[in-house]
């Protein structure tokens, strides 16, 4: 934990569950007047044991993506509802109805959906990855 002055904190977070990476910190939460949390670009896979999930499904990929997001989420103290803006990149070439269709499952009828961006990329870190999703949340203090 780092604190960058008397009135507000950052804290960098690698929660249990996911995959521990030197090259980055799966959550960075800012705390002020509301808490901001920024989490680093998650990808379909399983945090215990490093396996890619889903390869070739892009609703499969984007279901375990949407939870590993839901895990770092809970490690910031926050849920899906405090997601104010999100980036999808999804590779191209991919249909974006199994990725539709798996947000509106695990988003289901939460009110305020928040702001996103959607890019198609040639490729992300790993071949076998069809879709990767970074969020920034703030909850209410």
């Amino acid at each position: 934990m780092k604190s960058t002055d008397r009135q507000g904190q950052v804290q960098y977070i690698n929660p249990e569950g996911l995959i521990v990476n030197p090259a980055f910190t799966n959550v960075v939460v800012v705390t002020g007047n509301v808490k901001t949390i920024y989490i680093g670009g998650q990808n379909a896979v399983n945090g215990p044991t490093g396996a890619i999930v889903g390869k070739g499904d892009l609703g499969t990929q984007t279901e375990r993506v949407l939870k590993n997001l839901q895990v770092a989420l809970a490690a910031g103290g926050a849920g899906l509802e405090h997601i104010v803006k999100w980036n999808i990149y999804a590779v191209q070439g991919q249909d974006p109805r199994p990725a539709l269709e798996a947000f509106g499952r695990v988003w289901g009828n939460r009110p305020n959906p928040p702001a996103n961006t959607v890019l198609y990329v040639a490729s992300l870190g790993n071949p076998d990855f069809l879709v990767e999703i970074d969020a920034i949340a703030v909850v209410p203090e």
